[in-house]
């Protein structure tokens, strides 16, 4: 009975969440940077620039709260 019992905290699955989503929206805004959209501000390519943010706060999460730290 002196087994530790093994905790993974959420905020660790939430930062894998940010790093696929942030691919993902990263991918699609890379796609569409030679073709935009007809929109007023398609010029700022808010897909590459959210997917970046996405990428670098999930990259921050998973460090921050990875498995083996609570070990």
């Amino acid at each position: 009975m002196s087994e530790k019992s093994q905790i993974i905290p959420v905020w660790f699955f939430v930062g894998v969440l940010f790093l696929v989503y942030g691919m993902l929206i990263l991918g699609s805004g890379l796609a569409e940077w030679s073709h935009p959209a007809d929109t007023v501000l398609s010029n700022l390519h808010a897909p590459v620039w959210w997917g970046g943010l996405l990428i670098l706060l999930g990259g921050v999460y998973c460090y921050s709260f990875r498995p083996s730290k609570y070990r």
